[in-house]
């Protein structure tokens, strides 16, 4: 088995760095890493995040194009022939409201939380091939422990993020990488201020960070936090059926739906 570079070491890629985790996870990551590439749309945002570390390079990227990912990994091949870890961090998330169903709703949550992820994966495995052992850390969530109201698109596209990266374990194991899956619970950051429901056990996005590399250091297949909530939301998931769906429907209820995009 190929020897697994420290952190000290890597050259890291982190998607979805403008706000929230991401941005947490910069500030956390910077200082232990060799070099730290950060990219979301948010130019100016990534910038001034950049320019208080003298390892960090902003890559200004869209998830959701091909082309956009593609330059951006040509400059880490430039700079530095390789990437270690890949921490496909960017997301966004919509509710459901059943009596206004939108369709297209759902082809945009799963455009940028699966589709996103799948293309950055496919922008950045040619680099982590040259590392001694790569590592693809991909963001799903808790919620995809449990079916939950309103969270048609927004779990289904992460219950996908969990599967793709469970699949995709098994299949690059041979070539040295290894794959993680994040599942936060509830974290202050901009895409949930907009929730209008109430958010158990939230934690911060720094304790969010705080975690992912914890997790990210030993390399655990399952990253989730907190525990006491992921815990709780794992045991409801195995309940039988019938009574998961008294749980769910007791939750249910009408609202609006809310957007808000972390890129």
């Amino acid at each position: 088995m190929s020897r697994t570079l420290p952190l000290s070491q890597q050259v890291i890629w982190l998607t979805g760095a403008s706000s929230g985790i991401g941005e947490a996870l910069t500030r956390h990551l910077a200082p232990l890493c060799r070099h730290l590439y950060i990219s979301a749309r948010s130019t100016d945002k990534l910038n001034a995040l950049a320019a208080g570390f003298n390892n960090v390079t902003a890559l200004p990227a869209d998830i959701t194009d091909e082309t956009s990912l593609a330059k951006a990994s040509e400059i880490i091949r430039e700079n530095h022939q390789r990437l270690d870890t890949l921490i496909a961090n960017a997301g966004t998330c919509e509710y459901v409201d059943v009596e206004a169903f939108e369709p297209a709703m759902f082809r945009r949550v799963h455009e940028t939380n699966l589709f996103g992820l799948v293309n950055t994966v496919g922008a950045a495995l040619p680099l982590l091939r040259n590392s001694p052992r790569g590592y693809i850390v991909g963001v799903s969530s808790s919620v995809a422990m449990l079916a939950m109201p309103r969270a048609e698109a927004y779990g289904s596209s992460k219950a996908a993020v969990t599967h793709f990266l469970e699949s995709l374990k098994a299949d690059v194991a041979a070539l040295n990488i290894d794959v993680s899956v994040v599942s936060p619970g509830f974290v202050k950051t901009p895409l949930t201020d907009v929730n209008d429901f109430p958010m158990p056990m939230r934690i911060t996005a720094d304790e969010a960070a705080v975690a992912t590399i914890k997790g990210l250091e030993r390399r655990s297949w399952h990253i989730h936090f907190p525990k006491r909530f992921t815990f709780v939301l794992w045991c409801l998931g195995q309940l039988p059926a019938f009574l998961r769906h008294r749980l769910t429907r007791a939750m249910s209820r009408t609202g609006t739906s809310a957007q808000e995009t972390e890129q």
